[in-house]
């Protein structure tokens, strides 16, 4: 089942960032060059946002605070994705789990449902210990992501009849397909469509890691 809402989704949500990015400027020592990174790269980068859900563990978990200075891979998804959710986790988890510990700890990789009903702590914990247990799992109000999502020019999630799936109370979650990478420099830089592949992460991952903020 094709869940994404729009085929051409990165490029025009990396329009809806463009346009919405912040007029201070936030560039690292040097700027990445064009064509640096496998995804389209946000010129100027817009700031990492700030806002509360709850993990996992049921404590709030303070987005910005929480990933103060590290590079964060955020993405908006839900565990009984099909295709998409899954295959973006276990391409990250793939290279995650090759990195060094310091980079690992340099890192955060940070999933919110777009489908609180179904996807309980105990669900969400389970399906991102699937792929790596440092993974965050946030949930929260569908109106709240919702609107997180569309502050940062993403589209807000919605469900969908499944016509293949009859099975009472089935239904699947339209949502953007893309992972959103915030620098260390707590920017937003880089948007990773659907399609990245495990060599894109293993070669992007580290150029990311090494943009710094300003000193």
């Amino acid at each position: 089942m094709q869940l994404i809402r729009n085929p051409v989704f990165a490029l025009a949500l990396a329009a809806l960032l463009l346009a919405a990015c912040d007029a201070k400027e936030r560039d690292a020592v040097p700027p990445p060059a064009d064509g640096m990174f496998s995804g389209p790269t946000l010129s100027p980068p817009r700031a990492k946002p700030e806002f509360t859900l709850t993990s996992t563990s049921g404590t709030p978990f303070q987005f910005r605070k929480e990933t103060d200075g590290k590079l964060t891979l955020l993405f908006f998804g839900y565990t009984h994705c099909p295709d998409v959710c899954p295959l973006h986790m276990a391409n990250i988890a793939a290279v995650y789990k090759k990195l060094s510990y310091e980079q690992q700890q340099a890192m955060r990789v940070v999933f919110v449902t777009t489908d609180p009903d179904r996807d309980t702590p105990q669900r969400l914990r389970t399906w991102l210990d699937n792929f790596h247990p440092a993974f965050v799992g946030l949930a929260g109000p569908v109106d709240l992501v919702n609107s997180l999502q569309q502050s940062m020019g993403m589209p807000p999630a919605a469900r969908e009849a499944t016509p293949t799936d009859t099975t009472a109370g089935s239904y699947g979650v339209a949502h953007g397909a893309a992972v959103l990478a915030f620098t260390p420099d707590d920017s937003l830089r880089v948007l990773y469509p659907f399609g990245i592949r495990q060599q894109d992460w293993a070669k992007d991952i580290p150029l990311l890691l090494k943009v710094k903020a300003r000193s």
